[in-house]
């Protein structure tokens, strides 16, 4: 799909691409995230024989640093098989009328600290939205661990500025949930909610994404996360022109 610098992106090709993809998954949001372990050291679901897994590796040696996932839908009627409406009630998304993906299980090894992997993989992902006409990208974006007492900060900020729109907002469907835009807020540190807001959430806000108004708690995987959408057509003309420099596209 995508090489630049130390890095390639490129669409999984095999079982045991997949399964690479599966062990980093676990290795991130299982063990180094305190959830509960799998005997085979893999992530895997159901999910993962429906979706286009890619993969980000060093150029260098072969070594996979980076992977996430991608479903794609025709439109909001299939909203339905996606993997976040297990957990939130879409049925406002059904609504939604163009090519829509939906982008789970992003990760990067904990090991490694090089922002030009991020950089890669937004590329990555923005030739897949560019090639197949997508209009809408969604997915759930993670907080570590399921107390959101150290998270209020960010909530706040959510609540303030970044809530979906009506005509798309999810509902409430996991029986564990944090209500965060119903609670009585104060005034926030800026600094301290991006400091505690995930890198992935951060990008999608920074292209003007939105979330839902509740983060669900999932004690399974040790995360509190919430639904996050960005229409493609409402991404800032400069961050597009910057993403498709990244992808190699015509800007």
């Amino acid at each position: 799909m995508l090489s630049k610098g130390r890095y390639v992106a490129r669409i999984a090709g095999s079982a045991e691409d997949i399964r690479a993809a599966q062990a980093l998954r676990h290795l991130c949001f299982v063990e180094a995230a305190g959830g509960v372990p799998r005997s085979d050291g893999l992530d895997r679901d159901d999910f993962d024989a429906l979706c286009d897994h890619v993969l980000v590796e060093r150029r260098a040696d072969g070594v996979l640093v980076c992977c996430f996932r991608l479903l794609p839908l025709k439109d909001g009627a299939e909203i339905g098989r996606s993997y976040a409406a297990q957990y939130y009630e879409l049925s406002a998304l059904r609504g939604f009328t163009g090519p829509m993906v939906e982008m789970g299980r992003f990760c990067i090894d904990p090991e490694v600290r090089d922002a030009d992997v991020l950089r890669v993989a937004w590329g990555a992902m923005t030739r897949y939205v560019d090639a197949n006409g997508v209009e809408m990208l969604f997915g759930c974006s993670s907080f570590q661990g399921t107390e959101a007492a150290g998270y209020l900060d960010a909530f706040d900020m959510l609540a303030e500025a970044h809530l979906a729109p009506k005509r798309w907002l999810p509902r409430v469907k996991a029986p564990d949930v944090f209500r965060f835009a119903d609670r009585l807020r104060r005034p926030f540190d800026r600094r301290t909610a991006l400091l505690r807001m995930p890198p992935l959430l951060k990008t999608y806000l920074a292209m003007g994404g939105w979330v839902s108004d509740h983060a669900v708690v999932d004690r399974e995987l040790n995360t509190l996360h919430v639904f996050t959408g960005l229409e493609i057509a409402a991404i800032p003309p400069g961050r597009a022109k910057a993403l498709r420099a990244v992808a190699g596209q015509p800007v």
